[in-house]
């Protein structure tokens, strides 16, 4: 969505790295954005090899969390990877835990269904309005971070909840 919004089309990354680019300018500054090629487990190589071509300033991981509620974000530096598989790949790829994330809460698998199998359907018909509000509030947290610094991406994420769906858990 940033990426859209920008009118930029995702293209190969240079040298073998498995994913896919575009270069924008989020609040002024020079970014990349990248989507790994690769299946979320091994996604730590797509990202070293990113990191190692493009070394960024900083670098964001943007993705979901069952542990927080639909709608809900959370952005911080640092910590575990919550038994998110994706998070574990990347963490082990660096060496550390030392990045930025942008955690989107898909809320918990309902009954007995498998996590993985959670995550990896589509949304439904109905969550799809929800899930581009919540895309584009996480696209705001990206942009307040880039211009405002880690307070304002922080207080963002908190806030978004409450401004998509009027619910200020």
């Amino acid at each position: 969505m940033v990426a859209a919004a920008g009118g930029a089309a995702f293209k190969r990354a240079p040298r073998k790295i498995r994913a896919r680019v575009v270069r924008e300018s989020v609040a002024d500054r020079p970014t990349i954005l990248a989507l790994p090629t690769t299946f979320m487990n091994e996604s730590g190589t797509a990202v070293r090899g990113l990191v190692r071509y493009f070394d960024p300033e900083r670098l964001v991981l943007v993705h979901d969390d069952i542990d927080l509620p639909f709608g809900k974000l959370r952005f911080h530096f640092g910590r575990g990877t919550g038994g998110h598989n994706g998070v574990a790949s990347v963490t082990q790829a660096l060496g550390g835990t030392g990045m930025w994330r942008l955690k989107i809460g898909v809320g918990r698998p309902p009954g007995r269904m498998d996590p993985a199998d959670f995550v990896l359907r589509r949304f439904t018909r109905k969550e799809r309005p929800d899930v581009d509000l919540m895309v584009g509030e996480a696209v705001e947290v990206l942009r307040s971070f880039a211009a405002e610094g880690e307070d304002a991406a922080r207080s963002r994420a908190g806030e978004a909840q409450g401004r998509l769906f009027g619910d200020p858990r």
